[in-house]
């Protein structure tokens, strides 16, 4: 096992980093704040044009056979400039699904306006009722000939109301054990019947609680065999679950630094020069690294032919929380001043200490809770009973 970067990919990486220091402008920045909407076309366009959407798929779908540390490190730089990319990951994931389960007629319709950025498509699985419990998903879709007419609801459809598609677990087969009675749908955004209603986060983002009103599609938008949902939903779950937080930390870390480095405390001595800041800094460093390692290690079991089981959790429940802890221990340190957000002129370090402390929360939430992700290294990893 090793977490070292060799040279080509050291290369590649401080190539995106490059590019991104020229996209992304503090008034792209600002208007991301202000939207709440982690998107922007001209954005998902640049990463196609440079070759930076999906490096790591084959040529003849728009990759580069790029093997998954190139990959990774892009998400890493991505997230750590907090690029306006969720929908573009998403839209990633689910046609990396598509490319492993759909018919050919599907990958033909999708895969390649999705490498291409002229198809988005957003994630609908959890319910306003179910919270965690993804698979006790009510909204229910019954077949009607060569067609399924939908109704339910669905909560924290990011991007819902901008993206083509929603990738849409139902109930098929209400009579089933939960798990065992679902399957996915990919359900075109403009179908008669669908809304989507703005909800807004701690953190300002835009998510949606979308509603399907006999919404009907036909057969052909089905991924995956009747019934078989749990298992293809479970694909993109492995893949959000082997998600790590850690470059918002490492932008954290970058602001602490640099307030620590350029500001002055009541003696006229740098922060940096005192004890309790140099430790604090150092513990949001030490939890910086770790997060890190976690993540690089399931980089290298899936370089290997493994799959991060457990590991992905792991990944995910150490570097959100790590997240939350340092975001509020910096938040302390520097004191009231902390709380100045984005748009107050004096607020130190462009008012991140504010907003990182209140998108943290949200971290340990998405992709599955902590108490899923434990849930699922004590059963899956440790062997546990349920």
């Amino acid at each position: 096992m090793h977490f070292q970067l060799d040279p080509d990919t050291e290369a590649y990486r401080d190539g995106v980093r490059s590019y991104l220091a020229k996209v992304m402008t503090p008034e792209s920045e600002e208007r991301i704040y202000r939207s709440g909407v982690s998107h922007d076309d001209g954005f998902a366009d640049g990463l196609v044009n440079e070759g930076y959407f999906a490096p790591s798929w084959a040529a003849e779908f728009g990759g580069q056979n790029r093997d998954a540390w190139d990959e990774q490190v892009l998400r890493e730089e991505l997230m750590r400039a907090e690029a306006p990319m969720y929908l573009s990951e998403t839209t990633r994931m689910v046609a990396s699904i598509i490319r492993d389960v759909g018919t050919p007629e599907m990958k033909d319709r999708i895969l390649r306006g999705a490498m291409k950025g002229d198809i988005t498509i957003a994630l609908g699985f959890t319910e306003p009722e179910c919270g965690s419990d993804v698979a006790a998903a009510t909204t229910k879709a019954v077949r009607d000939g060569d067609q399924w007419v939908i109704n339910g609801s669905k909560m924290f459809t990011t991007n819902g109301h901008i993206a083509d598609y929603v990738f849409l677990l139902a109930r098929t087969s209400p009579d089933k054990p939960k798990h065992k009675g679902l399957t996915m749908f990919l359900v075109p955004r403009n179908s008669a019947g669908f809304e989507a209603q703005a909800v807004w986060t701690l953190s300002g983002e835009r998510t949606n609680i979308t509603f399907y009103s006999d919404v009907r599609i036909s057969d052909e938008w089905r991924v995956g065999d009747v019934d078989d949902g749990w298992q293809v939903m479970g694909l993109s779950l492995q893949d959000e679950h082997a998600s790590g937080w850690g470059p918002h930390l490492s932008r954290l870390l970058q602001h602490a630094e640099q307030w620590a480095a350029t500001t002055e405390a009541d003696d006229g001595t740098l922060q940096l020069a005192k004890t309790d800041v140099r430790r604090r800094i150092a513990r949001v460093a030490m939890e910086d690294e770790v997060s890190r390692l976690l993540l690089r290690r399931c980089v290298w079991m899936t370089e290997t032919g493994q799959t991060p089981i457990a590991e992905g959790p792991m990944s995910k429940v150490f570097s959100t929380e790590a997240l939350v802890r340092a975001s509020q221990d910096i938040m302390e340190l520097v004191g009231p001043d902390a709380a100045r957000s984005y748009f107050e002129p004096t607020a130190p370090e462009q008012g991140r200490f504010e907003y990182l402390t209140r998108f943290a929360l949200g971290t340990t939430i998405y992709a599955g809770t902590s108490e899923v992700q434990r849930s699922i290294i004590a059963q899956r990893g440790l062997g546990l009973p349920r």
